[in-house]
């Protein structure tokens, strides 16, 4: 069963039209995908509706804040469509389109007509991964790798699997709850994953699942195919206000994870990316919310990590007491690994950058290839002849 997609705000027949006339000045910035599957799991006689906010427009995405590349990803790049950041993991930004857009999405800028990072022919990536030996995982990403077709994607980890010291390869997807009748129903999909996810070099599915109500009986049916093909699947969201900063639900979301098999990975920091402001909870708030909800759920569900994927590398929050953050490197750009770092920490800091005195454990980073250009240094809404030929690509 393939889900329909609607790419035009002015089809969801939910909205008002006042609704509709609104959500389209922000649609003309940042882009607007959904499918119905996903459309039906919203309650719309909630008005705050968790997962209608994390794919429905809002006119809060138009206030002025924070920049569209907020990790300086535009520094990673080695090749085209390839960042090497962390010296033992490369990623290939491998696709440009998601299965829906949520709104607080960290890399929204690619989904920008005049921006071109997302490769679909990654042959350069993959030979800078063969040449660099270090690299012993790869993560596909983008967009969302499972978009792709499938042939495609057989293309690529038949590629990387002819690669020696490539041993992990990871697929960072939301397709498991945006549309798992796409995984499940694809006999060709689960053999590939059959044949190249062994007992010594797997495959990883990276998941983002945000609440747990987007764990439904279809999500279940499209893990348990992923297990039975031999792919592993971890979890990662970020904590989001007005979505699921509430430990009661991030501590069921914990639980149903654990219950279906899927490893509670990563709680991340909101990015201070442009458009998301509404999303925003300070670093206290975040922690505490975490705490509470790890307090609730089991030894396996507290093995997630309350992150912020910084410009300068993956940054733990191990703890906020009076008024100081507790922090360490998880990962690092400059092979900081495990650098533990105290710092004052005002109740509305929302960021590493807020912490006063950050900058005394990190420096910013240089470009490592010239060829490209920072969205940050970009116009802040894509041109009016771009936009155009983005709206007439939605009206089809």
């Amino acid at each position: 069963m393939n889900p329909k997609y609607i790419a035009n705000i002015e089809k969801i027949g939910n909205l008002t039209e006042e609704e509709k006339i609104a959500l389209k000045k922000v649609t003309e910035k940042y882009v607007f995908r959904i499918n119905d599957y996903y459309l039906n799991l919203i309650d719309w006689t909630d008005p705050n509706d968790p997962i209608k906010r994390l794919v429905i427009p809002s006119e809060s995405e138009l206030d002025e804040y924070g920049r569209w590349d907020a990790s300086d990803e535009d520094t990673n790049y080695v090749a085209k469509g390839c960042q090497h950041k962390y010296q033992t993991t490369a990623l290939l930004i491998c696709s440009e389109v998601c299965g829906a857009y949520c709104r607080y999405c960290f890399r929204k800028r690619l989904f920008r007509s005049d921006v071109k990072e997302a490769m679909s022919d990654v042959s350069e990536g993959i030979e800078y991964i063969a040449n660099t030996p270090e690299i012993n995982n790869v993560l596909l990403t983008g967009g969302d790798p499972l978009v792709l077709a499938t042939k495609k994607l057989r293309l690529i980890i038949e590629q990387l699997r002819a690669i020696d010291h490539v041993k992990i390869i990871r697929l960072g997807s939301k397709i498991p709850v945006f549309n798992p009748m796409r995984i499940y129903e694809d006999e060709s999909l689960l053999e590939l994953i059959k044949e190249y996810s062994t007992e010594e070099r797997r495959i990883y599915i990276m998941a983002h699942i945000n609440h747990p109500r987007e764990i439904t009986d279809e999500a279940r049916k499209c893990f348990k195919a992923l297990h039975d093909a031999g792919a592993i699947i971890v979890n990662q969201t970020p904590v989001l206000k007005g979505i699921n900063d509430d430990p009661v639900v991030l501590g069921e979301l914990l639980d149903k994870l654990s219950w279906a098999g899927v490893t509670p990975y990563y709680f991340f920091i909101n990015r201070p990316v442009a458009g998301n402001r509404s999303f925003v909870l300070s670093l206290k708030e975040a922690y505490e919310i975490v705490e509470e909800a790890k307090a609730r759920t089991s030894g396996l569900g507290k093995r997630v990590r309350l992150s912020m994927s910084h410009t300068s590398g993956k940054i733990e929050i191990l703890a906020i007491e009076d008024g100081k953050a507790y922090l360490k490197y998880h990962q690092s750009r400059d092979n900081e690994y495990g650098k533990f770092m105290v710092l004052d920490c005002p109740d509305d800091a929302s960021w590493f950058d807020d912490l006063p005195n950050n900058e005394q454990y990190w420096k910013k980073p240089n470009k490592k290839v010239s060829n490209v250009i920072s969205v940050n240094e970009m116009p802040d809404m894509p041109t009016a002849k771009q936009r155009s030929k983005r709206n007439q690509d939605k009206n089809k």
